[in-house]
């Protein structure tokens, strides 16, 4: 394991290496668990799986020598962070931890008991010092999506600085004005970190960088979700795979990623699935999964369904568009065109937000899905509110669903996998029962 050889590099650091080290041993045995012990995995796995070892080791001393070269180091918590710049000017834009419950305690003594789990996790990492990319960043992007993010970056800036950038509510034609002013602002807020201003070909190689991210990722979305009679990867694989896309470096990832896509579709025309056939086939919709969440996909992969596609930050959201660089020459068209891509991100921070009703059911009906888990995060406002009017939606198209709430403990796991369960049984029987009236 890394952490153990860069010892030194995290201490100067600031982080705490002991309370670091025991944090990281029990999230690689969790990580053993849960994913090595699945059957049938791609080969192409192998990458993944030594990049977890390698999570807060290798990767952070790659951070911190971009860091020695005068190139920018930034932690997000958002997919609204124009990463493109970042990538531009040659350096690291990545993901924090925030996705386990063991440090929401140091969190609660600044933070109220009642908001986000995540939010709190994310807090707590930085007061215990345990999270290596926190530590590593030259500055955190906070946004404006939800009120108590936006309160807490003023708590988070009295420990670490925090850039933070306004995101609209609206999509009006001012709104996306303002929204431009924002993306100009965190350019010049990065120009500012390196000392130097980015050229108009720097900006469009780190959009190229970035485009081809996503476009590994939209291609293991297809892969996973598309073929009806194959499902050549575990959702949950392909859940980590992807959280991974917001820690690893672009250009890698990018590489990695395609190889093991190229393995998955020998895998499809071969018939090679990891599930057995007539699995009930489960997209997930909702709030985002911070590594180590993995506790629903482990229920509904361990109870009889599998998970075909995530609909959220973490998920097809994050990597369904691209910036389209076709005619841009200066730089005030490309802001034009970074703008036109981020606000196609369908947030539940938008009103209205139609258009993630309608990709919803059409990406249901595109992966002849059999049914939706809604699954929010407590204390999250936007997408527990907006949930009545997905679950309608779902309702009008005869799409069955499940609401499940949670946080990161562990203590809703048995009750979640019951309710799992039952839904399951309930889709079997109406699948079966389809059949049946198919035959008379």
């Amino acid at each position: 394991m890394g952490v153990e050889k860069y010892k030194d590099l995290l201490s100067s650091i600031g982080v705490d290496v002991p309370k670091h080290a025991k944090m990281m041993a029990a999230g690689l045995e969790s990580y053993k668990k849960q994913f090595l012990s699945q059957p049938n995995r791609p080969k192409g796995m192998d990458y993944f799986d030594w990049f977890m070892s390698e999570i807060q080791g290798q990767r952070i001393a790659e951070i911190n020598e971009l860091r020695a070269q005068k190139k920018p180091a930034v932690g997000t918590f958002c997919i609204f962070v124009p990463e493109e710049i970042v990538v531009g000017a040659g350096g690291s834009c990545y993901g924090l931890c925030g996705g386990s419950p063991a440090t929401i305690p140091d969190a609660e003594s600044e933070l109220p008991r009642n908001i986000c789990p995540l939010i709190k996790s994310a807090h707590g990492f930085k007061l215990q010092r345990t999270c290596a990319y926190t530590q590593s960043s030259d500055f955190i992007y906070g946004e404006t999506t939800c009120e108590a993010k936006k309160k807490t970056w003023e708590i988070l800036n009295k420990h670490h600085p925090v850039h933070v950038m306004n995101i609209p509510h609206m999509k009006r034609d001012k709104d996306l004005k303002m929204w431009k002013e924002e993306i100009i602002d965190f350019k010049e807020h990065i120009e500012s970190t390196i000392e130097k201003k980015l050229t108009l070909n720097e900006m469009k190689n780190g959009v190229k960088i970035v485009n081809d991210k996503r476009e590994a990722l939209q291609r293991l979305d297809r892969l996973r979700g598309m073929n009806p009679n194959v499902i050549p990867i575990s959702g949950k694989d392909a859940l980590f795979i992807t959280q991974m896309g917001f820690l690893d470096d672009p250009v890698r990832y990018t590489q990695k990623l395609n190889e093991l896509c190229d393995e998955l579709e020998e895998r499809v025309e071969k018939g090679i699935s990891v599930f057995e056939k007539d699995t009930p086939r489960l997209m997930v919709l909702g709030t985002p999964f911070a590594p180590p969440n993995w506790k629903l996909h482990t229920a509904v992969e361990t109870t009889g369904g599998a998970i075909i596609n995530e609909e959220s930050c973490i998920g097809h959201r994050y990597y369904k568009d691209n910036i389209d660089l076709e005619g841009v020459e200066d730089e005030d068209a490309l802001m034009d065109k970074v703008v036109q891509r981020y606000s196609q991100v369908d947030c539940a921070v938008f009103t209205p937000n139609t258009p993630r009703i309608d990709k919803i059911v059409k990406m249901y009906k595109e992966r002849q899905a059999d049914g939706v888990i809604y699954y929010t995060l407590s204390f999250c406002h936007t997408y527990n509110v907006e949930s009545h009017l997905v679950m309608e939606a779902l309702e009008k198209e005869g799409i069955p669903c499940l609401v499940i709430e949670s946080d990161y403990s562990a203590e809703d796991v048995g009750q979640i996998k019951t309710r799992v369960e039952a839904f399951l049984e309930s889709l079997t029987f109406k699948k079966k029962a389809k059949a049946f009236k198919g035959i008379k």
